[in-house]
């Protein structure tokens, strides 16, 4: 790989929080949404994700270039957390692409909305957890 390809790489395991935080962010923000009817809690979803789905996409090619190193195993669990990565990115990108909708008032509109960013959500933890199994070891939170 070349050396400016391995140079980004690595900033995989820094970049990756940002849009972890801001897609739970944006979940959190649409369930305050539902239980308040609170529209600055609309604003605030709508803000983090479309920021959770720029920067999941740097996150997730920065991870596929990580997972050239040669240093990283090669085994199943790096290729659930690839694939995984991807969906969620995916997600956050399609949830970000549905909130352009939402000024229209249609509560087909909102629902898709809403599905899509818990997918997101779910998406991201999922992936987050098998990323952290990669980096600690499947028996990280055992006592």
């Amino acid at each position: 790989m070349p050396f400016s390809m391995a140079f980004i790489s690595r900033f995989h395991p820094l970049l990756v929080h940002f849009p972890i935080a801001l897609v739970l962010a944006a979940a959190s923000a649409e369930c305050a949404v539902i239980a308040t009817t609170r529209s600055a809690w609309r604003t605030i979803a709508v803000a983090n994700i479309r920021a959770a789905a720029a920067m999941g996409v740097v996150t997730a090619i920065t991870g596929w270039l990580f997972a050239r190193a040669p240093f990283v195993d090669l085994g199943p669990t790096l290729e659930w957390h690839r694939w995984l990565g991807m969906a969620a990115a995916a997600a956050a990108l399609g949830a970000a692409l549905l909130s352009s909708r939402l000024h229209r008032a249609s509560a087909g509109s909102a629902f898709a909305y809403r599905v899509m960013l818990f997918v997101t959500a779910l998406l991201v933890t999922v992936t987050a957890h098998s990323g952290g199994t990669l980096v600690w070891g499947a028996g990280f939170f055992r006592l």
